[in-house]
């Protein structure tokens, strides 16, 4: 069977009720459906990025979800159902902790353990490589939680979830999980800058949600219980559920006695892929564009206007340039963005193959002028226009560059810039694709927006134009012939 629970906003139990009257309560004040489960119901469907996200969240529909619960309110699905659970506890186990330990963690890097002390977070580890047995010991007899960094690393499983959610919202995903022995709390009341599933995978784990103070926040933030106040929602996760709560939610979570342990991971998205990131980025090559052919934006700034403390005289002159701008984007609706498209296939993690990896090998018939031709890997890869990046000279002519994230390394998903994860030859990541002149943008968005097309029809002057996009697509393996 199924449960969920659609959380209302009305006062839970306060702490130090007991758990099993505060279960009650839960059931008596969130609204609740039961829904058969069919006997073939498969426990994730990997078939799309869409198939994917339906399955993690079902019985609640996509359609439902988006209207009443992304960036508004938290959302508890709770469900009685063995083989989900078991699915769950196969994605990261506390005893998978001694083989990855032997394959050279770090702390810092790879594993925090912290408890949250007196409304703080207490940070408790040691230098180095990660010794399995003083982590035990650590776990077991200092109550220290056990954080796990980007599990996607290792854990072939969430690579395949996390790929398939990055295809479905666009936007990076990552991971932690949190192992909090029983009548501990690892990290004190806070709010994170990033839309939050929770997916309860050992033992159990119980929550505090509170109103946010900053919705939809931009960053970190740890809040003191004074000024939070009683929580909004209270209840306890077990194996199986699923908590989803929007970015500046405020939350707290501890381990009950009487459960000797509690493992759940936290994936996570959307973090700085907001509007006002997406203008922050988009602006600089609007301003760009529309002053080649508006003189009002060509024209000098006021004398000594930089030199100025306060520039309020200018804000009426600013903001009629700002209509322009919306008055050329109404006009041309073209938008460019081009380093949150270049940021995201950079970092996102590679397709996750399994037994077909050598998919990612140029193979089967090269690509002729004759020959019928179908874009692969579609949600791995992006189109952008940009200046010449290896042309030097004061004009620089703007180019076609596509993009895509086939050679990217899992093992450095999520892990920013640091020392430790840098190449040998001195770059931590890199970008992989194609250059073209922009007369090829439309033979390349043909490709894109058919689901097949032939060489000789392609959008291009010469049959050698023709051929050699191509095979450069081909090369990259993102076409193959049909």
């Amino acid at each position: 069977m199924f449960w969920f629970s659609l959380l209302l906003n009305r006062n839970m139990p306060k702490k130090g009720g007991k758990h099993a009257e505060m279960g009650k309560e839960m059931q008596a004040q969130c609204k609740r459906a039961k829904v058969e489960a069919a006997c073939s119901l498969s426990v994730m469907s990997f078939e799309s990025p869409d198939s994917l996200f339906g399955s993690l969240i079902s019985p609640i529909k996509q359609e439902m979800f988006f209207r009443e619960y992304w960036e508004k309110k938290p959302l508890l699905i709770q469900r009685n159902d063995p083989l989900l659970a078991a699915y769950y506890q196969s994605l990261f186990q506390l005893s998978d902790l001694k083989e990855l330990c032997s394959q050279g963690l770090y702390y810092g890097r790879d594993i925090n353990i912290c408890r949250c002390v007196n409304g703080k977070k207490k940070v408790l580890n040691k230098e180095g490589k990660v010794n399995y047995i003083q982590l035990k010991k650590d776990f077991d007899q200092r109550k220290a939680t056990i954080q796990f960094h980007q599990p996607q690393r290792f854990k072939e499983e969430l690579w395949k979830i996390q790929e398939k959610l990055e295809c479905y919202f666009g936007s990076l995903v990552g991971s932690n999980v949190y192992i909090t022995p029983q009548g501990s709390q690892g990290l004190p009341p806070h709010y994170d800058d990033v839309e939050v599933f929770i997916l309860q995978l050992e033992g159990e784990k119980h929550w505090r949600l509170y109103k946010p103070t900053v919705h939809l926040a931009r960053e970190y933030n740890v809040e003191s219980e004074d000024r939070i106040g009683n929580p909004t929602h209270e209840f306890i996760l077990k194996p199986g559920d699923l908590l989803y709560f929007p970015r500046g939610t405020i939350h707290q979570a501890d381990t009950p006695l009487g459960i000797s342990y509690s493992t759940h991971v936290t994936i996570s998205t959307y973090q700085n892929n907001s509007w006002g990131d997406f203008l922050l980025d988009a602006i600089p090559g609007l301003v760009f564009d529309t002053a080649k052919e508006d003189v009002a934006l060509r024209t000098s700034i006021p004398r000594q206007l930089l030199m100025q403390v306060d520039i309020a005289d200018s804000t009426k002159k600013l903001s009629s340039l700002l209509r322009r701008l919306a008055d050329h984007l109404e006009n041309t609706r073209e938008l460019r963005s081009s380093d949150m498209k270049k940021d995201f296939i950079m970092n996102r993690l590679p397709p996750c193959l399994g037994c077909d990896s050598d998919l990612l090998t140029p193979g089967g018939k090269l690509p002729k002028i004759d020959s019928k031709i179908r874009l692969q890997f579609r949600d791995h890869a992006i189109i952008t226009v940009e200046p010449d990046q290896e042309n030097s000279d004061e004009i620089r002519r703007e180019m076609v560059y596509v993009y895509h994230s086939l050679k990217n390394r899992r093992e450095t998903h999520m892990m920013g810039t640091d020392d430790d994860t840098t190449s040998e030859e001195g770059t931590s990541q890199q970008t992989h694709g194609l250059r073209f002149p922009l007369s090829y943008l439309d033979a390349l968005k043909q490709i894109w927006s058919n689901s097949t097309v032939y060489v000789k029809e392609l959008n291009l002057i010469s049959d050698e134009e023709k051929e050699n996009l191509a095979l450069s697509l081909w090369t990259e393996c993102l076409i193959e012939v049909i």
